[in-house]
């Protein structure tokens, strides 16, 4: 969330805002996902074949006054998407952060995505008795700056599908994994299990969005603290909500960029859930594919190595027994523009994947 109002001024102007549309309650992913009925189906499965295509983006989807005059770059974001379809071309699934307008979350209606998923509502994280160390934290925080005051918007979280959801699981950051102004939205994670046509394994998919750094308006040791506690508690809520022998993709806003304490936790904990140390591999698909020799190609287009420069949008593709989902391209539908502008701050960029699975998968 980028910030340019003062502390006391833009709680205020915050608080006193709608922001979004009614959300769903979300539920805590206790339990893995499973074999359900779509859920949020807005119409019949596609029965085309072939890879699966991801988008991430981070559509700085805020209300005035964090943000002005965004209601028109949505709306092209949606009318973009909408003539990929029409060409075919469209991204399968795509992964919406900081969509908290109307407007933004109108974007995979009208741009025809059939199924979709909601992170954390406004209701806040679930409460229990803190640690000591956790005490410390709470006890240091500045409602100036958004911390201790409560939730005033939903997580801003949206999967969008092509494909069938078969379920999906939900989990909001808890009172001691926030810091700064990012403490304002319930932010979290939102995981869903896609059925992929003409494939016998699903894919599950996990979009969140974690702690800024500058933006949170905190320290950098605090926001770093907060970060720690949210990389743990995605580490858990994956493992907790992923069935065994699932390939999954884990993407969104997870803010790394330059800082060298955030990009060697995130490589730490990607290493560990990929059981490698080579950095190439732990910095997700998109650094994966400017690696000499990967299966993306050599042509990579130019806005890609920007998003890779910002360091802050990823995708990270997690194999399972006899089921892997390897990068084949990267394309680039949200860039700068032909004039020089964005559409949003961030790079939205798509992965093509092939799932591959061994044939007892089957």
């Amino acid at each position: 969330m980028a910030i340019s109002l003062s502390g006391r001024t833009m709680i205020l102007a915050f608080a006193a805002l709608t922001v979004g549309a009614a959300q769903p309650p979300s539920h805590l992913g206790a339990a893995p996902l499973g074999l359900e009925p779509a859920v949020r189906g807005n119409g019949p499965a596609t029965a085309e074949q072939g890879d699966l295509t991801i988008l991430t983006y981070n559509v700085k989807g805020l209300p005035w006054p964090l943000a002005w005059e965004r209601d028109a770059a949505l709306a092209r974001i949606g009318d973009r998407l909408r003539r990929l379809r029409a060409a075919g071309r469209q991204p399968r699934v795509v992964l919406l952060q900081e969509a908290f307008t109307d407007t933004a979350k109108r974007i995979g209606r009208d741009s025809g995505y059939r199924h979709s998923a909601f992170g954390p509502g406004l209701e806040g994280p679930a409460t229990g008795r803190p640690a000591l160390a956790e005490k410390a934290f709470l006890g240091s925080a500045n409602p100036l700056k958004g911390e201790g005051i409560g939730k005033i918007t939903d997580s801003g979280l949206q999967i969008l599908s092509d494909y069938p959801i078969l379920d999906v699981r939900t989990a909001a950051f808890s009172a001691t994994a926030c810091a700064g102004y990012d403490c304002l939205a319930n932010k979290g994670m939102v995981a869903v299990l896609i059925a992929v046509p003409g494939r016998a394994t699903p894919v599950a998919i996990i979009n969140t969005h974690l702690n800024a750094r500058k933006a949170s308006g905190v320290s950098p040791e605090r926001a770093l603290e907060a970060y720690r506690r949210q990389f743990e508690e995605l580490d858990r809520f994956r493992a907790r909500v992923v069935p065994r022998g699932v390939p999954t993709i884990i993407a969104g806003d997870l803010n790394v960029g330059r800082s060298p304490e955030r990009r060697a936790l995130a490589h730490a904990v990607v290493g560990r859930w990929l059981n490698r140390k080579s950095i190439a591999l732990t910095g997700g698909s998109l650094r994966a594919c400017f690696v000499a020799g990967a299966p993306c190609g050599s042509a990579m287009p130019r806005d890609a190595a920007r998003a890779l420069r910002h360091n802050k949008d990823w995708q990270i593709a997690l194999p399972a027994a006899g089921a892997e989902l390897v990068p084949q391209a990267i394309d680039v539908p949200f860039g700068i523009e032909s004039d020089g502008t964005m559409l949003s701050d961030h790079i939205g960029y798509a992965v093509r994947y092939r799932l591959q699975t061994a044939r007892r998968a089957a």
